[in-house]
């Protein structure tokens, strides 16, 4: 991405945002628009797969709290108006001192960018505020002439590639006991025809005239050496005369590629999976970005989950409640056997250790309740047996509500 690029888009718009959101509201929007505007669900159609860029782009920035406040630190001195690149009111200032955009062609004086800068910093420390402004924007900014060599290596190193976003939708089982899915994304890779030098095949890059492979131009204003990525080569500190035709002379392309990830046991729906090295791969020769994978998780017709224990619901009959039973229960890898014994309430719940949720800290257990199945309809031998047992048990099994009965009202 450019310098120019990096000020003129607006990435709160892109997101539609405030410009004061926070970290919660940001993630929020993106992923609405991510859902909304993958190519996957939106198969042939351009404009989709253009505002996706732009959003992830929006997203790449504003997630990153240092590239964020960069970013509002670019816009707040360029945007304005008066020093945006080739606005009406003025430019990157020329060798000479003027602004480079026209204007009324009136000087400008460094005197009234520093102090904008730096703020009421007092006298004596007026040119400070520029100079950490421009370290964080361009690696470097007001120094001693001393300091541009290492400015010029930062602007045209190795640069970390982008962070991609992407969404899997596992079973209840799979999200419990871990799984490995493929995952189809389409991120920037490396151009498959020139292979990442932008150059035509048979053709390279060669170092910029103007910067001299570095990536940046310096011009000295007094004490002071002023750097700035270099217009001619935009910063990357080579050329290309013969433009690759399927990039553009980019390096990189939009492609749709299938990564096996092995998703751990005891993800939750919406947990947010870091996979290092598995985003978009880096610029010259940088390291790649991350990869971040939300997962979604279906429901169970059996199971239910609590933290990290598994609940199930398991119906058993009168008899089985007053004289006791051994059940034989499901869990998602295999089955177990549950002891229950005379006399228990509907209800009631029962805790096998060891096999709910393996998470990171503790192995959760399974949670069985138990309820009191009741016939819908009975034949006439049943009923007589049910009222024959009614008669030898005589008992009233809600003695405080008979008792607030008798009485005309509870306490």
């Amino acid at each position: 991405m450019s310098t120019r690029d990096f000020i003129e888009k607006d990435y709160y718009a892109a997101l539609g945002v405030a410009k004061d959101a926070d970290a919660a509201a940001i993630k929020k929007a993106y992923r609405a628009l991510a859902r909304d505007l993958h190519p996957d669900k939106n198969p042939g159609n351009a404009q989709a797969e253009a505002k996706f860029k732009e959003a992830s782009e929006a997203y790449g920035v504003l997630s990153d709290t240092q590239k964020r406040k960069e970013y509002d630190e670019a816009r707040r001195l360029f945007g304005s108006g008066g020093f945006r690149p080739g606005g009406a009111g003025g430019g990157f200032p020329s060798a000479g001192g003027y602004p480079s955009g026209g204007g009324a062609g009136q000087p400008f004086d460094l005197g009234d960018l520093f102090g904008a800068a730096g703020g009421q910093a007092g006298a004596g420390t007026r040119g400070g505020g520029l100079g950490d402004l421009f370290g964080g924007l361009f690696g470097g900014g007001a120094s001693a002439p001393g300091g541009t060599r290492s400015r010029q290596q930062a602007a045209s190193g190795p640069a970390r590639g982008q962070d991609v976003e992407t969404e899997a939708t596992l079973a209840f089982d799979e999200a419990v006991l871990g799984v490995t899915v493929p995952l189809r994304m389409q991120s920037p890779g490396s151009c498959p025809t020139c292979h990442g030098t932008g150059a035509k095949p048979g053709t390279a890059p060669h170092a910029c005239p103007v910067c001299g492979g570095a990536g940046v131009t310096s011009r000295s204003q007094g004490a002071f050496a002023f750097s700035e990525p270099c217009r001619e080569c935009r910063g990357s500190g080579s050329v290309v005369d013969d433009p690759c035709a399927t990039c553009k002379g980019s390096g990189i392309t939009d492609q749709v590629r299938t990564i096996t990830v092995r998703i751990p046991a005891g993800v939750k729906d919406g947990q947010r999976i870091r996979l290092a090295g598995k985003g978009a791969p880096g610029r010259r020769g940088g390291p790649a970005g991350d990869l971040f994978v939300v997962v979604h998780v279906t429901g169970s017709e059996l199971f239910g989950r609590s933290g990290d224990d598994l609940t199930l619901d398991v119906p058993i009959t009168f008899a089985e409640a007053a004289l006791g039973t051994t059940l034989t229960v499901p869990t998602l890898d295999g089955t177990v056997s549950l002891k229950v014994p005379p006399g228990t309430s509907g209800g009631r719940t029962f805790r096998v250790r060891g096999r709910g949720v393996h998470g990171k800290s503790r192995t959760g257990d399974l949670l069985v309740t138990v309820t009191i199945a009741v016939p819908g309809s009975l034949s006439p031998e049943a009923r007589a047996a049910v009222e024959a047992l009614a008669a030898q048990l005589d008992e009233d099994p809600r003695p405080e509500v008979t008792a607030a009965v008798r009485t005309g009202g509870g306490a």
